[in-house]
């Protein structure tokens, strides 16, 4: 935990933090802090600075509070990731949380199991602690927004349009397509397929949609692996 994250329930008074549960077990057990002791914080959704320990018990502690710089910033990329097995969802919620990424779509395609899609990793709850896990990892504190999109032909005719317009539209494609630009300046959509890759009937409603594939070399990426190169390629 890199960050400290804070909800406004925390709060017992303008500057003053009362924790317990699991963040309290991790300041005691890991950071193994002490009364005195300064902790990176941030306020979910708003502003990061530092705190102080100011009590310490048995079950809870209490921090005094200063909130004065902003989050980083935001990478203007939003990704379309095919729904992966819940397992490998976890670790891509975590990892394009952590790397800036604010808008993300779990979406249906011909190879992603029907059963995936009745994982309880997909419940609100669930899908919430793995984007906090990645914006603890990162300092941030800027919640993504996790869209789910269970029926591939109706998400692409007639959602995307809207959603790539005035954006760079990529399909990252393990067969053909031009490399993987660098260091993009506008903003982008990326689609991400299932292992395997998307079919030839997604990739072509994909590029009437407005979509170009591109590709990460002759190497076959876990879809966890891909997620983190693409992205650190396309705005390094």
């Amino acid at each position: 935990m890199n960050l400290l994250l804070l909800t406004p329930d925390d709060f017992i008074d303008d500057t003053t933090v009362r924790l317990d549960c699991r963040r309290f077990k991790h300041i005691q057990e890991v950071h193994r802090a002490q009364v005195g002791d300064s902790l990176k914080v941030g306020l979910l959704d708003g502003n990061m600075g530092s705190g102080e320990i100011i009590r310490l018990g048995d079950s809870s502690l209490e921090l005094t509070v200063s909130l004065e710089s902003s989050p980083p910033p935001a990478l203007p990329l939003t990704v379309l990731l095919a729904l992966p097995r819940p397992k490998m969802l976890k670790r891509c919620l975590q990892h394009l949380t952590a790397l800036g990424v604010k808008k993300i779509v779990l979406m249906n395609s011909y190879r992603v199991e029907k059963s995936f899609w009745q994982s309880p990793w997909l419940g609100d709850e669930k899908i919430h602690e793995q984007l906090l896990l990645g914006l603890e990892q990162a300092r941030d504190t800027v919640l993504p927004e996790v869209i789910l999109e269970k029926r591939f032909k109706p998400f692409v005719e007639d959602r995307l349009p809207e959603m790539v317009k005035g954006k760079k539209a990529l399909i990252a494609h393990p067969v053909g397509g031009k490399e993987c630009p660098r260091q993009l300046a506008e903003p982008a959509v990326l689609a991400i397929g299932p292992e395997g890759g998307f079919i030839p009937y997604e990739v072509t409603k994909l590029q009437e949609a407005g979509f170009e594939a591109i590709n990460l070399g002759p190497r076959i990426l876990r879809v966890e692996t891909a997620v983190t190169a693409l992205v650190s390629k396309l705005y390094d």
